[in-house]
């Protein structure tokens, strides 16, 4: 039995022993084994680096912005600039702009005709001033008794304004978006009190849009000025009365020392909306990230422009009033009553006068009906609601 065993140990063992010849190839296939992850990640490598080509160096891209407002002029004027700083830090500087207040390259009515010829790539404006390209374009600024800011930009970004605002600069080779917007505005500085309907009658006031056109059908003399023009208008007599945007910018450029009364509310802009209008070439020329950079630069500067004015609006008006002596007036319910009429009237002509722009107003009245039905129960009985609460 002991023999039998050993027998059967020696022959397991036999079994399983390697020859030299069989050391010698597990031997190699080790060294196969542990040089070929390295030999694979070197052939990753060199694969990924065929694959990967090294990365594209753009050139910077440098633009001109032109705008209507005095440079650097509160609110307006900054936030253009704001809109170029932006757009220039979120492009890591690849997109480049320069900033021209109103009459520094082109003057301030002259925005348009330089965006859409090329000679700025970008321009800072409101569309009202452009009715003489196209009625339509009017509703993309404000209308009389219109939308305020938070319906316009309701419009806009989802009941097809922007479509439309697309379709009416089209043919000029322009694109546009919303950047900025000043809320409800004031309803304009005068040298006699407004009494009664009849005392627009012979006045020469500065009024552009359709605000203008109402008070014309009222006996006034209407005109356009710049911004920048207005106060030497208004202390020579030039002018009887003058609107422009609200406390904070009304202050800045001194009103209160060349007229005496201040109306409100400001019927004619309920919420005007600031426009960055771009060179549709330039915009095509632009590559796709570039693109989404300007347009989120402008949403950032259309919210951040209505979040100034509102603010600085409260305090401009308590210095006109505590420290200038300015004298607040309320338009009558029946001058306001008696404008609204005639206002829906010169809306209604306006849409009459092609397709495209009754295509346009249909929209937006649409819009209107639908968000006074709400607004009566939300934002105008809450703050109905508001002023019953002692402050």
């Amino acid at each position: 039995m002991v023999i039998a065993y050993f027998k059967s140990v020696l022959n397991h063992n036999s079994q399983n022993m390697k020859t030299p010849m069989q050391i010698t190839k597990n031997q190699s296939r080790r060294k196969f084994l542990t040089a070929l992850p390295l030999a694979t990640l070197a052939a990753c490598e060199k694969s990924e680096t065929q694959k990967i080509s090294s990365p594209q160096i753009r050139s910077q891209i440098n633009w001109k912005m032109v705008t209507t407002w005095p440079k650097d002029f509160p609110g307006l004027g900054t936030g253009a600039n704001y809109l170029a700083q932006l757009i220039s830090e979120m492009s890591n500087g690849e997109l480049k702009i320069k900033v021209f207040g109103a009459g520094e390259l082109v003057p301030a009515l002259g925005v348009f005709d330089a965006v859409a010829g090329g000679t700025a790539e970008i321009g800072h404006s409101t569309a009202y001033y452009w009715k003489g390209k196209h009625e339509a374009t009017q509703f993309f600024s404000t209308v009389p008794f219109g939308l305020t800011a938070q319906e316009i930009n309701g419009w806009l970004q989802y009941g097809g304004g922007q479509q439309l605002w697309d379709e009416v600069y089209s043919p000029f080779g322009l694109k546009a978006f919303p950047a900025g917007n000043t809320g409800v505005q004031m309803g304009g500085w005068f040298n006699q009190e407004i009494n009664s309907i009849e005392d627009f009658s012979g006045l020469v006031i500065r009024m552009p849009g359709l605000g203008g056109e109402v008070l014309r059908r009222l006996g006034a003399t209407v005109q356009t000025i710049p911004g920048g023009e207005i106060f030497q208008a208004l202390k020579t007599g030039a002018i009887d009365a003058t609107e422009w945007v609200g406390p904070y910018n009304d202050l800045a450029f001194g009103f209160h020392q060349a007229a005496k009364y201040y109306y409100w509310p400001g019927w004619h802009e309920p919420g005007t909306v600031m426009e960055a209008m771009i060179n549709q070439k330039a915009w095509n020329q632009l590559p796709k990230d570039l693109q989404c950079i300007v347009q989120s630069a402008c949403s950032t500067v259309n919210d951040h422009m209505l979040a100034e004015f509102t603010t600085r609006n409260s305090t401009a008006l308590e210095t006109l009033v505590n420290e200038h002596g300015v004298q607040l007036r309320k338009f009558s319910n029946e001058i306001l009553n008696s404008i609204g009429e005639i206002s829906k009237d010169v809306i209604h002509e306006i849409a009459d006068k092609d397709p495209f722009t009754k295509k346009v107003y249909a929209s937006f009245i649409e819009f209107r009906k639908n968000s006074l039905a709400y607004t009566r129960i939300s934002e105008e009985a809450y703050t109905l609601a508001r002023s019953l609460t002692p402050n």
